[in-house]
């Protein structure tokens, strides 16, 4: 396949959430470049972007394995893993970038591409969106609630409307609001918590919401964020992809029920659902863990805030992937 140097969309990092945006963009017609490395590119090379679950499609994308090569997108999303992210984008700073917008987890993104783009240049944006990478190289597509696009100023813009209209139309339901900030937040307060009880036990979404005591866990967790959240002056909401203000509210176990009743969801809904930190653990990659657990441990700690569970958490987390990647060197 022949390679543009310019591109509409450009996606750093075509894993699961990165192939299922673009392969739906390259079905409908829109010109897409996967930037990618390893078997990874070697696969998409080969077979294209092929999904499976929700979409059933097969289609051909330009794979780019030097990013030197790219030269224009106008729009850049993000979808890699965060560990590495810094480093990655600093190898597209020779980009000229209409937009762009990062769907990883923790809300770190945006000061990473704040300083490599512009904040003139960057959206937020957060995905209730879901999708696993298979064996043999497909994307199992899981769920297709909303991708969420914003202006950091706070503002809806008719530039954020026209990229979630393209995106929704290619098939990935999308959506520009005016509070992207506020719902990156409140997906941040109580993923964290989600993290860590994905990765301790080790099993599908729906089982852990539903336990009383990782429930219990979850909403602990997610108080102390929420405290967090109010420091920087985040005005948590239930819009995002759990009911975090309710978390926030009344009494703990009021708060259980919440968590315990949005598992019940998941249950019937997506009762396949791994977060994508147990995909990274149970496939041997890197865990996000100092991106997301430590960069909120770090904020805590740098405004006074006490988060001994969240604390707690993170140094074992951390801690067992050292002892993993120093076990497999």
């Amino acid at each position: 396949m022949s390679m543009q140097r310019q591109y509409e969309f450009a996606i750093l990092g075509p894993g699961a959430l990165g192939s299922i945006i673009g392969g739906h963009l390259a079905r409908a017609g829109h010109s897409v470049a996967m930037l990618a490395r390893g078997r990874r590119a070697e696969l998409i090379a080969r077979n294209g972007v092929v999904l499976t679950g929700l979409t059933e499609l097969s289609t051909p994308v330009d794979v780019m394995t030097d990013p030197a090569a790219l030269r224009s997108a106008g729009v850049l999303i993000v979808a890699t893993k965060t560990p590495g992210t810094e480093e990655a984008l600093a190898r597209l700073r020779h980009v000229d970038v209409g937009l762009a917008f990062s769907v990883q987890n923790g809300v770190m993104k945006n000061d990473l591409l704040t300083s490599v783009f512009g904040a003139d240049r960057v959206l937020g944006s957060l995905a209730d969106t879901s999708g696993e990478v298979l064996a043999d190289g497909r994307v199992l597509f899981s769920r297709n609630v909303r991708l969420i696009l914003g202006e950091l100023s706070g503002e809806l813009s008719d530039r954020a409307r026209n990229v979630a209209a393209t995106i929704d139309t290619s098939g990935v339901r999308a959506v520009a609001v005016e509070n992207v900030l506020s719902l990156e937040w409140s997906k941040y307060v109580t993923w964290v918590g989600m993290f860590a009880l994905a990765v301790t036990t080790r099993t599908v979404t729906w089982r852990y919401l539903t336990d009383p005591d990782a429930a219990t866990v979850l909403v602990r967790l997610t108080r102390e964020m929420g405290r967090l959240a109010a420091a920087r002056g985040v005005e948590v909401t239930d819009e995002a992809n759990m009911p975090a203000a309710s978390m926030l509210r009344g009494t703990e176990a009021e708060a259980v029920a919440e968590v315990v009743k949005r598992g019940r969801v998941f249950e019937a809904h997506a009762p396949e659902h791994r977060l994508s930190s147990l995909q990274d653990l149970l496939a041997g990659r890197p865990l996000e863990v100092h991106e997301t657990l430590g960069y909120a441990v770090r904020k805590g700690a740098s405004l006074g805030i006490e988060m001994p569970l969240l604390d707690g958490f993170y140094r074992v987390i951390a801690a067992a992937e050292r002892l993993r990647e120093g076990a497999a060197g």
